[in-house]
């Protein structure tokens, strides 16, 4: 079974350390999910053990033949490639055979009369067959459709950051390493993208190591999680909901120690100071005792939580009211004949396709939009806090507190405390040797953390939140949901988030489509199971429209490949033998009788076989399409 272990890990940047003396393994089959507060190190441990960073200290040790696939928040592509190029750029043989095999169809699907492609073609399926290369390509072009990829001969420059992100992650598949490192893999998915990911990776049989702020992503597929807590390595066993209830027991074990410790900590105290000799061996090693035990009386507890808590300004009976609007794009009818009012009070989701005019219409709102036709009338008292989805007007140079300062000197919290910037600063973790820094030293994370302090300081009564879960911690994220629950104000969201929209949203607006706006009243989850039974599961939403993509749309497919001829051919043979396999281990399942390890062998097979019977009915259910 192959490991990657992990020993004594240490990286600092600067003044800052972000996690010290780190030990842990990784083994085939563990789904760890890693946590912590922005600007912990989380991505850091990542590149570090994906290779591409150094640590200062510390040993990873796998085998040579130990491969890691590693998906960046931003995905280092070529932009010079087509699609194709980039996703099957692994150096395995097999990768390269269906690299040159899917080039040659392209090109004999441009140009079919040229004779010397058939030769290239013929050469390309021996390699294929050589390779055993035909499931690669099966599963690779599951996965391209499953996630939207549908252009292969589009250039990777010509993509939006949404189809990027999605072709780095299909690349990542597609090489099935023996450990896969995702860093926030969720980002710019739609609900199918997501789904279709859990099940992936609940299937994977290497190990996978991963950052993300979904936590019902996080409960559906870790069986492991990683804190990184103060510097340190927290291990647990379970999934994201095992974690809290874990993580709860250790803060109450600390907070009983910790007290244990200031007791002590006290008659140790008066112990030294009567000047005791350090001559003898005992008294030497009271001393170096007293030490340690002042060292931990003094360090940070687990009780240290970011608050939010600030006065609103007063919201009158108005807020929005949308009155027929229309907005266009080129050709795209992003908006029509729509109408809404909002009112005080109201938690609206809006969630849905990308490219169909979810922030539009958040910026239509905040008015920096202008509806081509219809009007927008805003209420008298209303005043906006806008967190889109890239912090404004961050001057690199500038210090974080002097930042703040623009927004207010003080902030009056919901009881009447006047606080000051600093102490502000402070709750929100950021610690007062902090404060004088430049935003340029922060994290990326850390950076969502201030901008979002500086929007709640300015005491908004309408909050209008862009995509808040892409860059914000599980912890800050927690704290806010708690934070919107008592907000007196209105608060209008847009998000992929299924746990935040649960936990926020009373009211949905879904775009199933451009100009196609679907009203719900309730959670998300239970949208998504109605929207299921109505539509099925494959067919959620319409394909994901994304109007800042410059390249042009390849034409419709509308019959099979070459090669899906004769995977069509066969599927259905092969969906039946998968059938009886599984029947027969159901079978032996039940009159195996008390042989435990016989009985857990033949689960572990049919797990398998169950695994290998759903993919191949998704791969009929996409080769259906085109079938004559």
């Amino acid at each position: 079974m192959k490991q990657l272990k992990v020993e004594n890990l240490t990286k600092t940047y600067g003044e800052k350390s972000l996690f010290e003396n780190v030990t842990f393994a990784i083994t085939e089959g563990e789904r760890i999910g890693v946590i912590g507060v922005n600007g912990t190190g989380k991505s850091t441990l990542l590149t570090i053990i994906a290779g591409m960073e150094e640590g200062d200290k510390g040993v990873i040790t796998k085998a040579k033949d130990y491969t890691i696939g590693f998906l960046a928040q931003d995905p280092v592509l070529d932009d010079e490639r087509t699609v194709l190029e980039e996703v099957f750029q692994g150096e395995t043989r097999a990768l390269q055979a269906v690299r040159k095999y899917e080039q040659v169809l392209l090109e004999m699907a441009i140009d079919p009369d040229d004779t010397r492609l058939h030769d290239r073609f013929t050469e390309a399926q021996h390699e294929m067959d050589a390779t055993n290369a035909w499931d690669v390509n099966t599963d690779a072009k599951t996965i391209l459709d499953r996630l939207g990829i549908t252009d292969l001969t589009a250039k990777v420059g010509a993509l939006s950051g949404g189809q990027r992100k999605r072709v780095g992650l299909a690349k990542v598949m597609i090489e099935t390493p023996d450990l896969l490192i995702l860093d926030e893999p969720t980002n710019h998915l739609d609900f199918t993208s997501i789904r279709f990911l859990e099940d992936y990776l609940n299937r994977f049989r290497g190990a996978v190591l991963l950052v993300t702020h979904d936590r019902y992503f996080l409960d559906r597929v870790t069986n492991h999680m990683l804190e990184i807590d103060r510097g340190t390595a927290y291990r647990y066993v379970g999934n994201y909901e095992k974690f809290m209830e874990s993580k709860a027991i250790r803060m109450e074990n600390e907070m009983r120690e910790g007290e244990k410790n200031r007791n002590l900590y006290v008659k140790e105290l008066a112990w030294m100071r009567r000047g005791a000799k350090a001559r003898s061996t005992k008294q030497k090693a009271r001393q170096d005792r007293f030490a340690d035990l002042e060292g931990k009386v003094k360090a940070k507890t687990d009780d240290t939580e970011l608050e939010l808590d600030f006065a609103t300004s007063r919201l009158g009976k108005q807020v929005f009211t949308l009155d027929h609007v229309d907005k266009r794009f080129g050709e795209k009818h992003v908006l029509q004949d729509f109408s809404l009012i909002i009112q005080p009070g109201e938690r609206i989701g809006i969630t849905g396709n990308n490219g169909t005019g979810k922030s539009t219409l958040l910026n239509m709102l905040a008015g920096r939009v202008t509806p081509d036709a219809g009007e927008i009338l805003t209420g008298q008292t209303v005043r906006i806090g806008y967190y889109t989805q890239q912090n404004e007007e961050m001057d690199p140079d500038q210090r974080m507190i002097a930042y703040l300062q623009e927004a207010s000197e003080t902030v009056k919290t919901s009881d009447g405390e006047v606080v000051s910037v600093s102490n502000m600063l402070e709750r929100f973790l950021f610690p007062p040797i902090t404060h004088g820094k430049k935003i340029a030293s922060l994290s990326g994370g850390e950076k969502r953390r201030l901008f979002l302090l500086k929007i709640l300081m300015e005491r908004p009564n309408v909050l209008i939140l862009d995509e808040p879960t892409n860059d914000l911690d599980t912890q800050t994220l927690t704290v806010l949901e708690d934070y919107l629950e008592t907000f007196n104000g209105t608060v209008i969201t847009v998000s992929h988030d299924r746990y935040f929209l649960d936990k926020i949203a009373r009211k949905l607006l879904v775009f199933t489509g451009i100009g196609q706006i679907e009203t719900y009243l309730g959670e998300y989850s239970d949208f998504l199971a109605e929207y299921e039974s109505r539509k099925g599961k494959s067919k959620m939403f319409a394909a994901e429209i994304e109007p800042e993509v410059v390249v042009e749309k390849p034409k419709e497919k509308v019959k099979h490949t070459f090669e899906e001829k004769r995977e069509w051919a066969e599927i259905e043979g092969l969906i039946e033998a998968q059938e009886a396999g599984i029947t027969k281990l159901n079978k032996a399942l039940e009159v195996v009788g008390a042989d435990f390890t016989k009985a857990n062998e033949l689960n572990s097979a049919l797990v398998e076989a169950e695994a290998e019977l759903e993919r191949l009915m998704e791969r009929w259910e996409y080769l259906s399409q085109f079938a004559d």
